[in-house]
């Protein structure tokens, strides 16, 4: 035999033995293949070592008990430990699963095999015992006993671990890529724990770290593991020495016998999360000879996890996780800083590890940072000084040519960058187009924007091969369909995007807390505030548990809170959180619009209290911030117009309100044109104010216009078109058109019905229009009856105190004033009057509550009531006049 097939035969031999039985079958057949002679050899000495019967490694044993008639140790108990069976057999000892019959548990023990042979293997049993009986943490397998055998054979009993090893447990129950950093962070913790106990494992591998049926880890064969002050002197550096160590898992020190210290440990860290994140080791030493694969592991670079992902499943092992090129990017860094050659270069301790996964699962940046040129450069150099220096003569001859075709180059790279922002620029248009945030990029003339969604749905569902996309498309199509009124369908996109992330991520995931968020979106559009609560509430608690304070993800769900609790008119909490939000989203390099978002809704909230003052004052704000964002003639700057035109219109400032709306119609149709739904609800705020101006003709033209626009854009059943049917039929009111106001509210009722189901409160809000209307026809006992059942679909949708209760109890009152009922209207309307009060005291509905109030007081002979009431006039009719 050839001396190169005798080494690769003994490492082939090396590398099973330390395998267990079911593992080494695998192992041969893939080290092997056809080369059967080769696989009855080493077969035939994993057998003879296993028997303890070669002289090469165990054989001087028996031959030695034959001499001196030495009998084998009784190992049927240890102590008070009753053998079971052997767990498995190793160079240095057994390990058997026993009973300690008193009180019932499974320990696993150890046993030196041939003890009296040699001190040093003796010593280094002897070593693991005390390194385990110092070591206390639920991540590291605990000793629990220790004694001798009557002929002095050392053993000692410690915790049975039943469970899976690292890699197989992954694979087996398909681990998520966050699942899987997180079992690596608690084998981390673990070998973190070691080093600050002084100690170093020296033998870090997926088959020493095992993991339970309930997920829980347990690190394992502390056999080499030294004290950090016993690490010194270099390594010996013998085939004995090679024995200790698993060198696909050893550092680059381990094999040239250098200092070893706890980079050690952090190189073999980076191996086990390569091979977590790819399925397969950064070098194959399967096939080589000590010699070379010493050579490998010292001087080869490995490619990055990225790349070693594309290769692809290695059968019957752990599947590569599937991730994007950023997400790639990051984990690149953490691998190979780990594993990097220069034990300078790595993470100077497992904490420092630790903190950079924390980093990535929070979705924060890493400390580490890719190598730089300067320092590739600096370490080629120095590795081939003589070649270089020849290069550099060669260099300066063709320097000019360099030069050259580098000017052309650099531009050709240039006009590529460009190309490739042009290409970012429409990517970010399209992600935008169906983000639902922005609908102003609105359809083509021949194409609705809900057969686009449609069809995104559609190409959606067929992304099977990438869950994780899907659910990501899944939520962002939900919250399109949620902006086009068809909850439906958006609830089951959300819903599935929410179940898939809890498979692939975990129900307390990052990704879950997304979803739920967004499912608690949704559920205020629905008027569900208590599930829209509950949802928007579990993704907080997540996010408050996974981010740091301040972090934009814990903000934007703390907005949504706020969200919720505005949509209930619980406007202090609402308030209270807003304000989080906004404190979060001020800290330097907030997401200024973001912050924007959050202020716009602050400034709503206080608006509803009827504090008009700070929220004219954060609406101020809020342009002068959109101004600095966007610039002078923006859309978001529009908005800002409209909502302090709201301002001015509620506080009967019509001609200041008229004012803002043309200025922001102006802006909106010199960016998106004349038929644009952006232009049409700029249409429509401009028409609302004119009614309230009386200027009802120009009012209704405008109206008209933008309900052709919206119909065309979303058909005829979307709640657009039916907000724009309620201000038509408000028009219709003012000019005596009663019935032609009573089919524009039933059509705006039969729309909500269609899109929210029968419990939103916008039917309340049609019913109430309808109540108006048969008021003025003088049908009394109908409109009696139609804003009773308003008033129970308010306090059942919203609250028995929201403000839109006491409208709908102020008009009850009217009614029931004109039927002169005065006790009843008395009752209706003083309760409205004081929801209304409570909520802001809005002069539109407080001036005609107080002249109701005065004529049922003095109809029911009260004059001081009616006198008290008396004295509000003059103030409410003067808030009205502009």
């Amino acid at each position: 035999m050839d001396k190169g097939r005798w080494e690769r035969m003994q490492t082939l031999f090396h590398q099973a033995a330390d395998l267990s039985a079911d593992e080494q079958g695998n192992f041969l057949r893939r080290v092997c293949g056809d080369d059967r002679e080769l696989l009855s050899d080493l077969q035939a000495m994993l057998e003879e070592d296993a028997q303890g019967a070669s002289t090469l490694d165990l054989g001087v044993a028996p031959f030695a008990e034959q001499v001196l008639d030495r009998p084998q140790p009784c190992l049927q108990d240890f102590g008070p430990y009753h053998i079971k069976t052997v767990l498995g057999e190793g160079g240095m000892g057994v390990v058997y699963l026993a009973e300690r019959e008193d009180l019932g548990n499974m320990v696993a023990v150890k046993i030196l095999r041939d003890a009296w042979l040699s001190p040093a293997r003796r010593e280094r049993f002897t070593s693991e015992q005390r390194t385990l009986a110092q070591l206390n943490h639920p991540s590291i397998a605990r000793i629990y006993d220790a004694d001798t055998l009557p002929d002095g054979t050392p053993w000692f009993a410690m915790e049975y671990v039943e469970g899976s090893s690292l890699t197989r447990y992954c694979a087996e129950h398909h681990c998520s890529l966050e699942r899987r950093l997180r079992l690596f962070r608690s084998v981390c913790e673990a070998v973190e724990y070691a080093h600050q106990s002084a100690v170093i494992h020296r033998d870090l591998k997926p088959s020493n770290i095992l993991v339970k049926d309930d997920g829980t880890v347990r690190l394992l064969d502390f056999g080499i593991a030294k004290q950090i002050e016993s690490l010194d002197g270099p390594t010996n550096q013998t085939m004995t020495g090679l024995r200790l160590m698993t060198p696909a898992y050893a550092a680059p020190e381990q094999v040239r016998g250098d200092h070893l210290g706890v980079h050690t440990d952090v190189y073999s860290l980076g191996v086990i999360l390569y091979e977590l994140l790819t399925g397969r080791l950064p070098f194959d030493l399967s096939n080589l000879t000590p010699a070379e694969a010493a050579s490998v592991v010292v001087e080869h670079e490995p490619a990055k996890p990225s790349i070693a992902a594309r290769r692809g499943l290695i059968p019957g092992g752990l599947a590569p996780v599937m991730a994007s090129r950023n997400t790639w990017a990051d984990l690149d860094v953490l691998c190979l800083t780990a594993m990097h050659k220069d034990s300078k270069r790595r993470y100077r301790s497992v904490e420092a590890l630790v903190r950079d996964v924390d980093h990535y699962l929070n979705a924060e940046p890493l400390e580490a940072r890719p190598d730089t040129l300067e320092y590739r450069l600096g370490k080629f150099i120095r590795r081939n000084r003589r070649s270089v220096a020849v290069a550099t003569l060669v260099v300066a001859l063709v320097i000019g040519l360099v030069t050259f075709f580098t000017v052309r180059l650099t531009r050709a790279r240039n006009a590529a960058m460009a190309e490739a922002a042009r290409t970012q620029r429409i990517q970010t248009f399209m992600l935008n187009l169906f983000q639902g945030g922005d609908e102003s990029a609105g359809p083509a003339d021949d194409l609705k924007v809900t057969t686009v969604v449609d069809r995104g749905v559609q190409e959606a569902q067929a992304l099977t091969a990438d869950p994780a996309v899907q659910a990501e498309l899944y939520e962002t199509l939900g919250t399109v369909t949620q902006n086009l009124g068809k909850f439906d369908q958006a609830d089951k996109l959300l819903q599935s995007s929410l179940n898939q992330r809890r498979t692939l991520f975990g129900a307390d995931s990052l990704e879950a807390a997304d979803s739920l968020v967004a499912l608690g979106m949704l559920r205020i559009s629905q008027a569900k505030y208590d599930e829209a609560e509950q949802f928007v509430r579990q993704g907080l608690e997540i996010r408050k548990k996974k981010l740091p304070p301040n972090h934009p993800a814990l903000a934007k769900a703390t907005f949504a809170l706020g969200k919720v609790q505005e949509g209930k008119g619980s406007y202090q909490e609402a308030i209270q959180s807003l304000e989080d939000a906004v404190r979060m989203q001020s800290i330097p390099g907030g997401i200024s619009a973001d912050l924007s978002s959050s202020l716009t809704e602050l400034a709503n909230c206080y608006f509803y209290t009827g504090n008009y003052a700070m929220s004219e004052a954060l609406n101020q704000r809020i342009l002068a911030m959109d101004r600095q964002l966007y610039g002078e003639r923006h859309p978001t700057i529009a908005d800002d117009l409209i909502n302090l035109g709201a301002l001015q219109d509620e506080s009967g400032h019509y001609d200041a309100a008229e004012r803002y709306y043309r200025d922001a119609l102006d802006i909106i149709q010199s960016f998106y044109g004349k038929d644009h739904p952006e232009t049409a609800s700029a249409y429509t705020m401009l028409g609302r104010v004119m009614v309230s101006a009386g200027e009802v003709d120009e009012a209704k033209g405008l109206l008209e216009q933008a309900l052709t626009i919206q119909e065309k854009v979303y058909g005829e059943a979307h709640p657009r078109v039916a907000s724009i049917l309620g201000d038509l039929g408000r028009v219709d009111l003012k000019q005596g058109k009663y019935d032609e106001a009573e089919t524009q509210f039933l059509r705006m009722e039969d729309i909500y019905r269609k899109v929210y189901g029968d419990k939103h409160y916008y039917i309340a809000v049609a019913m109430s229009n309808l109540g108006t209307v048969y008021t003025d026809k003088k049908e009394y006992a109908r409109a009696e009856q139609i804003l009773r059942e308003t008033v129970r679909r308010y306090i059942e949708a919203l609250s028995p105190d929201h403000q839109y209760t006491g409208i709908a109890r102020i008009k009850l009152g009217h009614v029931l004033l004109l039927q002169r009922r005065y006790e009843d209207a008395e009752s209706e309307s003083r309760a409205g009057y004081e929801i209304v009060k409570q909520a802001g005291g809005s002069p539109t509905w407080m001036k005609p509550a107080t002249e109701d109030l005065i004529a049922e007081y003095t109809a029911l002979h009260q004059p001081e009531k009616a006198a008290a009431f008396k004295a509000e006039v003059p103030t409410a009719v003067a808030e009205k006049k502009p």
